[in-house]
């Protein structure tokens, strides 16, 4: 997955990127399936700075973040975008707690969901080769001999 962090810097570019992988089919009222038509601009989130809307359907509220790993939590866009980027390159969970300027609980935690999520996504069928190539990997590297 690429993460082009030159077009990721402004918060509306964010935001589409997350629509695009969260919410492939666009946004919805999760409570009713309501497209986002059918809803109305609520509220703005204080803290992530997140548009709120009402369905007018059912009057429930929904924003980016409903149904994901993020709900509930106060990330901003653009945090959440480069926390998947952290975890996709395998930076350490303290760093990008320090890094993003949020709670190192919230981080692993976040992170674990995201693990798991990957994991129920893996397929369980082995590869169809019968020869696997590597990358160079240095065996012996601090033995000391």
């Amino acid at each position: 997955m690429d993460f082009p962090i030159v077009d990721l810097m402004d918060r509306a570019s964010c935001e589409a990127w997350i629509e695009t992988y969260f919410h492939p089919d666009g946004l919805k009222c999760p409570h009713c399936g309501a497209s986002l038509e059918q809803g109305r601009w609520f509220r703005r989130t204080q803290k992530s700075d997140l548009d709120v809307y009402r369905c007018q359907e059912c009057k429930g509220i929904y924003n980016l973040y409903s149904n994901t790993v993020f709900e509930g939590r106060y990330f901003r866009p653009e945090q959440t975008v480069l926390f998947i980027r952290g975890v996709c390159q395998g930076k350490p969970t303290a760093q990008l707690a320090r890094e993003l300027r949020i709670s190192r609980t919230t981080a692993t935690e976040v992170r674990h969901q995201l693990q798991a999520n990957a994991e129920i996504e893996q397929p369980e069928t082995p590869l169809e080769d019968e020869e696997v190539e590597t990358d160079e990997m240095f065996q012996n590297a601090g033995e000391k001999r």
